[in-house]
């Protein structure tokens, strides 16, 4: 009997800074992995993005963008209230307005849905829904709806404090905290007791908001039994299941369609309220139904990234060597969320033999909070990164110098070797390019304008992993069809992509098209999230390549009448070392075949082996004392990636992650009035992120290399790691410039000058 290799095996992937153990297909072959050293002429340049001439020519479609025949519009009637029980409410007075196709309320769509349902958890909860000819017709007929809602209304929470309380109202039945989580290593109280110093503090962040320019939005349309969804998405399988599994149809039957995507920074991981108002209308009127957010929607009830309360202690000899590092921290996730917080940085940034964790979640009455760039690791990099600070005043010692002390030169958590980890090699490279050892540290008193420096770093899962899979086609006149069901989030994938399949396949760069963003027409790949896409959908995609390669050069062979191994492909040519050359379609013609296709799929990741993107950030500010105004001055940033497939867009995620980190930092913050339970600042004008005005110079660079123990591909992830340190390294310059610490965020000017009061 012929023996059969085994197809499927277990592995590990790090998801938003999880693991999880899924069992994947096994590829049919690994290519060579492209070393620091391999020659290569496409990866590692920047050329243009392929759908630059779409964005800037308006071209491009977002959902908002899609109109069909005869399409409505809807929208969503959301609670006033925080908590309490609808009592009355009036869809006939809508029904009967010019315009007013179908209203939906308490009832009316299926349970998955999780839609208008009498009991109110927070203000913005979806109640009712309105499909009408137009927008404002439909807008209209939501006013009238919500003039006629009454309440038994509830006592409520909106914050951690007020949760917490022993006489708190519950959130749920259940209460509002869950169990804590506790993760211990080493012996805590030892490490303790074995200090020479030993600090607390007390660190607070703040609830931030997505704010992506594109609102949540779907349009969908019935075709009979199936259902075609364009949505705003970073997973459109994911919304696909989702929507199949509330409706109780089969996944064959629904297809997710996204072309172009205007941010979604972790908000948009799946089907919402949008999602299944647009499907349920237009399945009961037969009609196309598009449901956008408008901003105050977008605000109020897309998600967030949760507040944190963290009591950091950290203990050290007098040499800085960390004795032992303890997090207390409570997380209020607003009515739901997937329970992440800020321990896990805790465990994996520093080499500390003894470290305890104790993460308490707690519920209440706000929107659920969401996965949001960098989740859980961008909170706890400021408690603990700021304690580390701390430390290093305390010990009067080099705050960089603490942290080199106490680098990680294995994963700590795991007990495992890094596939790549030079995080050493970044503080050195950004204190050279920051100035670092030459810059006065002391507060200056001799002005109103005070400037400070400081620093923090970072660690973040980046390995990536499977289920990916992809085509390759190469056509008749030797253009390139890249087919992978990815999204393109604004990041540039579709370049990422297309400039893997144009190196392994030998192709000219402007002939690789990238077909991405239909669950119908493509294979499978998983969200873009967690730093993902590059990692996993990038060796799926030259697998791919390098099969089609290999199929090309064995068809130039019998045409050309020489051996394989004498071929190479260069430009779109096929080459023979004895100087003959035929293009891709002089070699497919006489085949008769209109195209040649690749496949490919994402390996398992390496066993045993941790696979991370560090990084430091050094921060200049100007701090006024009277006011309590911050500005930041300059901030420099170093990487470690790996591979870094296209050093434009790669600078440009630097740039995007550390502004966004600075407005974490100065100013965003959601606002609930506590008495009524209702958020304030649902625009953005209220809600302010950072303008042109407030971005400061910034220096960012990686780290040149590859990391061919994590993929054939040597890239790493990039997304989440330049929010991560960002604010913590402000931080630590306006303690550096003020002389005294400020222990919560946003450093608006209230607390700056709270902070110097004391």
């Amino acid at each position: 009997m012929t023996e059969r290799r085994a197809r499927f095996v277990q592995t590990t992937v790090e998801v938003e800074g999880r693991t999880e153990t899924r069992v994947v297909e096994l590829p049919a072959f690994e290519p060579t992995p492209w070393t620091a050293g391999t020659p290569l002429s496409i990866v590692g340049t920047s050329p243009a993005r392929v759908d630059a001439f779409e964005k800037v020519t308006g071209r491009a479609r977002y959902t908002a963008d899609i109109v069909r025949p005869g399409m409505l519009y809807a929208v969503i009637v959301r609670s006033p209230v925080a908590k309490g029980t609808l009592t009355a409410i009036d869809l006939d007075a809508a029904r009967d307005l010019p315009g007013v196709r179908a209203v939906m309320g308490p009832g009316d769509a299926p349970t998955g849905t999780r839609l208008f349902r009498k009991d109110v958890g927070y203000a913005g909860q979806p109640l009712a829904a309105v499909a009408a000819d137009s927008l404002d017709a439909a807008t209209s007929a939501a006013h009238v709806i919500a003039r006629s809602l009454a309440f038994d209304v509830a006592p409520h929470v909106v914050t951690v404090d007020d949760a917490i309380a022993p006489d708190a109202p519950k959130v749920r039945s259940t209460g509002n905290t869950i169990e804590p989580d506790i993760v211990e290593r080493g012996d805590v109280a030892r490490g303790l007791a074995d200090a020479d110093v030993t600090i607390t503090r007390e660190y607070r962040t703040q609830v931030a908001l997505h704010s992506a320019l594109e609102p949540h939005g779907a349009v969908c349309e019935w075709n009979g039994d199936h259902l075609t969804v364009w949505e705003s998405t970073q997973g459109i399988f994911r919304v696909r299941a989702d929507v199949a599994k509330a409706l109780g149809m089969p996944q064959g039957q629904v297809r997710v369609l996204k072309d172009y995507m205007g941010g979604g920074f972790g908000a948009k991981n799946g089907a919402g309220a949008h999602t299944y108002t647009a499907a349920l209308f237009a399945q009961k009127l037969g009609l196309p139904v598009r449901c956008m957010n408008d901003r105050e929607a977008e605000q109020s009830d897309s998600g967030n990234r949760p507040a944190t309360v963290q009591k950091v202690t950290i203990a050290a000899r007098r040499d800085g060597t960390l004795t032992a590092l303890v997090l207390e921290a409570h997380i209020p996730l607003g009515i739901s969320g997937w329970e992440g917080g800020p321990g896990q940085i805790y465990h994996e940034l520093y080499a500390c033999p003894n470290v305890r964790t104790s993460e308490t979640c707690v519920y209440i009455n706000a929107s659920g909070m969401q996965a949001f760039r960098g989740p859980g690791y961008v909170e706890g990099a400021f408690g603990l990164e700021s304690a580390m600070n701390a430390l290093a005043r305390e010990l009067r010692m080099d705050p960089v110098a603490l942290r080199r002390k106490n680098l990680a030169t294995r994963d700590q958590r795991g007990d495992r070797p890094f596939s790549g980890n030079r995080l050493d090699e970044c503080y050195v490279e950004g204190m050279k390019r920051f100035g670092w050892d030459t810059t006065n540290h002391q507060p200056a008193t001799t002005s109103h304008l005070r400037r400070g420096h400081g620093v923090a770093a970072q660690t973040w899962p980046t390995g990536g992993g499977p289920p990916s899979y992809a085509l390759v086609r190469i056509n008749s006149d030797s253009s390139v069809d890249v087919l992978a069901g990815t999204q393109d989030l604004g990041t540039g994938a579709r370049t990422i992509l297309a400039q893997i399949a144009a190196e392994a396949l030998g192709a000219k760069f402007d002939t690789v098209r990238a077909i991405i963003g239909d669950t119908e027409r493509l294979p499978y790949t998983g969200n873009s999230w967690g730093s993902m896409t590059t990692p996993s959908v990038g060796p799926a995609v030259r697998m791919a390549a390098e099969d089609a390669r290999m199929q090309l050069l064995e068809a130039a062979a019998q045409v050309m009448n020489l051996p394989v191994d004498d071929l190479t492909t260069h430009d779109s040519v096929v080459l023979s070392t004895s100087g003959v050359r035929l293009s891709f379609s002089d070699v497919l013609r006489p085949l008769g075949a209109l195209q040649i296709v690749g496949r490919g799929s994402r390996g398992p990741n390496p066993p045993g082996v941790a696979i991370v993107t560090v990084g430091a950030q050094f921060a200049e500010v100007e701090v006024d004392v009277d006011t309590g105004v911050v500005r930041v001055v300059r901030i420099v940033a170093v990487h470690d990636a790996g591979r870094i497939i296209n050093p434009a867009l790669a600078e440009s995620q630097l740039h995007g992650g550390i502004i966004q980190g600075l407005g974490y930092a100065l100013f965003e913050e959601r606002q609930i009035d506590r008495a009524r339970g209702v958020p304030l600042n649902t625009n953005l004008h209220d809600y302010r992120i950072p303008t042109m005005a407030d971005i400061p110079a910034i220096d960012a660079s990686f780290l040149p290399g590859a990391d061919t123990t994590a993929n054939h591909t040597g890239a790493r992830g990039i997304a989440e790691p330049p929010i991560i340190p960002t604010a913590p390294a402000i931080a630590a310059a306006v303690a550096d410039a003020l002389g005294v610490e400020v222990r919560g965020i946003p450093l608006t000017p209230w607390r700056v000058l709270g902070a110097l009061a004391q």
